[in-house]
């Protein structure tokens, strides 16, 4: 891979013998390794450590700056970071890449390989997490005061198998090789209380009787892209208070000694524990909390130590809750500012106003937390009793500001009486948090006139609009140098960091060549994902076929069955039709399915029954083959979006906030097939409509449906070739060891009511795809299209993103540095 447009070294300071033989320094004398035995894994982590020495001084100039400087920084929550490797993105940051790679050459190996020695942090699943690992890297690249807060998760999700078409899942010990990037604190360390009691003492509350976990600070350095700016992200690790009773233990009680010592670290052990049990929401509970009361505490130490003052805080702090899982925050706020620190309740709650901000990633109310008051009140009754305060005080004015709407009181309380007694979080953080933003125009309008409508009443200038954007240096310059190479051939470099200059493109879409070469780029990538496709799924595929992507978390909203209804529609159309001009395709799957949820469980299933029976059919050949690929993450994703030709983005409009996959793809020559739902509208708007394919019903058109008594019934005995699919599947034609498994499934969707209305949107969906064909068949319209999207995708960078956050939300100012 000819990359040395991408990642040339513009620091004259650092020779490629010096990098030599820091490399081999570190290999033996902090790695304790001969060079003649080590393994591929220690000359990899001999290099990760010889990058990280020479981003520390950066890092710590940053942090001095960030002192001197006393501005106002921005402090992340977020119970999610999918970072992904971290090697290949610093050394591009740094300007390495191509000199580390010439070494790694020099010192016998080859550095791509190399590269996939590293492991995936197991610090995020879905898009919440990719976001935030986006916005950290912006942040860095605008040198923008930041902080980034998490958990250091021991384990990750699970690694993803299939056996038998099943998810199999497995502990993703992704810290079994440790952490080369991560810096241990552990001076920086916090007490972190549950359960006890709260008792009242001169004029106060003490929260007493308490069961502590210690939280331990790791820090990893987040460098920003051809800048001296970088920052941190520090995780939190749980450790018991108490490590052992040795009394228990000389006794030969040897697992009761440290029983404690267990419970207490299983916080911080598992990225999303298995919740749906009793204890496994408490777990939950106790995760969020030790996040938050970990990031408050030293985010308040860091303050003190510099200013000595309070009455500033909202002067110097902006604290950005990602969702409603940090929303805990506010609680904790204020209970230090009042009971630790004795500031007033009034003086606390002002700061915790002008402090706070929180981004809704969902409508779902599942998807929205809540907690049952006596499990709160078990777990946190301190941050019960300042829920109940707020709410109360808030319900005041309410009922003196509104006081001929009787039922608002109800609607915006914190405490849901009519389900069992419920906090509601995202509630808490209506109320609280100075602004509350969505994440597409799309989201955001449906939040303030649906979720929020009550609130965008009683605080119309709280809520507003960001939209999403990912990275380009990740999702462009790492996942794909063929494409940015050719790029920076037409507009030179500066578009990494000025995504907008995409637009320049314009002049060469008209040219063939321009066109032609757009194509070669992605056969040279289809080419790479379908060796490692035969390599890891033993499939053969092929690159000169279509391929139809979809890859992101399983989910019934998220409509990866109507992209397999689609699929066995085909299937049957070519054993009817085997002599017709079939353009060939390769849909490809990748995702995971939470623990939990059986119903996502057994559409991964289905589809790997499906795959099956497809791709050893004689009759079909290559004209159609279906494949999953498990353990789906950052680095997968890497591989498979840039050889990507058609980008499914189906979700039922109206329930995904924004997706981030959708700008991914098209950011890398992707054509879009999707509806009118999350930031697709605002794509839409940016490529042009004659260059995406949009289907289905408009989010106003669902809610007729719905109101209007949707029979899925009805669709299926009108359609002819529905009904064939929803008789294959449940009569077992892709399960005949098992006909009757999947009736549960069709039986959801005919008479459970399909509430992502796949039935509905079925036949535009499948009249979208026979458009999709047609193009696909004429290779320059094809590139045409492709061209302006990518022309066209500047304005969904996370750069802008931030700078917009920036602006609106924090207040924050660029360092200098």
């Amino acid at each position: 891979m000819n990359t040395s447009s991408v990642y040339e070294c513009n620091s004259p300071l650092i020779t490629q013998d010096a990098l030599k033989s820091s490399i081999i320094y570190k290999l033996k004398f902090v790695i304790g390794k001969d060079p003649y035995i080590a393994t591929q894994r220690e000359w990899l982590e001999a290099i990760l450590l010889a990058a990280r020495d020479r981003i520390v001084d950066r890092w710590m100039a940053t942090n001095r700056a960030e002192y001197s400087q006393q501005l106002k920084q921005v402090y992340y929550l977020s119970m999610e970071f999918l970072l992904g490797r971290s090697l290949s993105n610093t050394l591009i940051s740094m300007n390495l890449y191509n000199d580390i790679a010439h070494v790694s050459s020099e010192l016998g190996f080859d550095f791509e390989q190399l590269l996939e020695q590293e492991t995936d942090p197991g610090l995020g699943n879905g898009g919440l997490g990719r976001l935030a690992a986006c916005f950290l890297d912006s942040l860095a690249t605008l040198n923008l005061p930041a902080c980034g807060y998490g958990i250091r998760y021991e384990y990750g999700m699970f690694r993803q198998a299939i056996r038998n078409g099943q998810q199999i899942e497995y502990p993703d010990d992704w810290l079994a090789h440790g952490n080369p990037w991560e810096f241990p604190r552990t001076e920086n360390r916090y007490q972190i209380q549950f359960e006890g009691q709260v008792v009242e003492q001169d004029e106060g509350y003490q929260w007493i009787k308490t069961n502590d976990i210690i939280a331990v600070a790791y820090d990893q350095i987040i460098p920003g892209y051809n800048t001296k700016a970088t920052n941190t992200l520090r995780l939190w690790s749980a450790k018991a208070s108490d490590e052992f009773d040795l009394q228990i233990f000389n006794d030969g009680e040897y697992y009761a000694a440290v029983k404690k010592k267990n419970e207490s670290e299983n916080v911080s052990r598992v990225l999303y524990p298995n919740d749906s049990t009793y204890s496994g929401k408490e777990l939950r509970l106790k995760q969020e909390f030790f996040l938050v009361s970990a990031s408050v505490q030293d985010i308040l130490h860091r303050h003190w130590l510099i200013y000595q003052r309070w009455d500033n805080l909202s002067d110097k702090m902006a604290i950005h809750l990602n969702d409603t899982h940090p929303v805990l925050a506010i609680p904790e706020l204020i209970r230090l500012l009042v009971d630790k620190y004795q500031l007033s309740w009034h003086d606390a709650f002002t700061q915790a106003e002008n402090i706070f901000s929180y981004t809704n990633h969902t409508l779902m109310n599942e998807a929205l937390e809540t907690w049952p008051v006596e499990m709160f009140q078990k777990i946190l009754p301190r941050h019960l009793q300042i829920i109940f305060r707020i709410n109360d005080e808030f319900l005041q004015r309410v009922h003196h500001d509104f006081p001929h709407d009787y039922e608002l009181p109800r609607r915006v309380s914190i405490i849901n009486e009519e389900n069992g007694r419920l906090v509601r979080m995202a509630w808490l953080a209506a109320i609280v948090c100075h602004k509350i933003n969505g994440v597409s125009a799309l989201h955001s309008q449906l939040m303030a006139n649906s979720l929020f409508a009550d609130f965008t009443h009683i605080f119309p200038h709280k809520f507003c609009n960001i939209t999403n954007g990912i990275t380009p240096r990740r999702w462009i310059a790492l996942a794909n140098p063929e494409l940015t190479k050719m790029i920076e051939s037409y507009i030179g470099k500066q578009w990494l960091i000025d995504l907008s200059q995409l637009s320049e493109l314009k002049k060469w879409v008209g040219y063939p060549q321009f066109l032609e070469k757009l194509g070669q780029v992605k056969y040279h990538n289809k080419l790479k994902l379908a060796k490692f496709i035969n390599q890891t799924q033993n499939i053969i595929i092929d690159p000169q076929a279509m391929f139809d992507v979809q890859i992101k978390r399983i989910h019934e909203y998220k409509r990866q069955l109507l992209n397999l209804l689609h699929i066995i529609t085909r299937y049957n159309r070519i054993l009817a039709n085997p002599q017709q001009d079939w353009v060939p395709r390769v849909a490809i799957f990748a995702g995971k399915a939470a623990s939990s949820y059986s119903a996502a469980k057994k559409i991964i299933h289905l589809i790997n029954d499906v795959a099956n029976i497809i791709n050893n059919d004689e009759r079909i050949g290559s004209r159609l083959k279906v494949i999953f690929v498990p353990d789906y993450g950052v680095s997968l994703a890497q591989k498979i979006i840039p050889a990507t030709d058609l980008s499914e983005q189906i979700s039922l409009a109206g329930t995904e906030a924004s997706g981030t996959g959708n700008m991914k793809f098209a950011l890398n020559g992707a054509l879009t097939i999707g509806t009118l739902d999350g930031a697709n509208v605002e794509m839409r708007e940016h490529v042009g409509e004659d260059n995406i394919f949009i289907f289905g019903h408009t989010t106003e058109e669902v809610k007729q449906i719905k109101q209007n008594y949707y029979h899925p019934r009805w669709y299926y005995e009108n359609d002819p070739e529905l009904k064939q699919v929803i008789d294959q599947i449940s009569h077992g034609y892709f399960k005949p060891d098992a006909p009757s498994f999947y009736q549960d499934l069709t039986h959801s969707l005919l008479d459970g009511g399909d509430p992502y209305l796949l039935f509905a949107d079925y036949r535009s969906y499948i009249e979208t795809q026979e458009k999709v064909d047609d193009l696909f068949r004429t290779q320059q319209l094809w590139q045409a299209k492709v061209a302006q999207n990518i022309c066209n995708m500047g304005f969904f960078s996370s750069d802008r993103t931030i700078q917009c956050y920036a602006e609106q939300i924090w207040n924050i100012k660029p360092i200098n540095l």
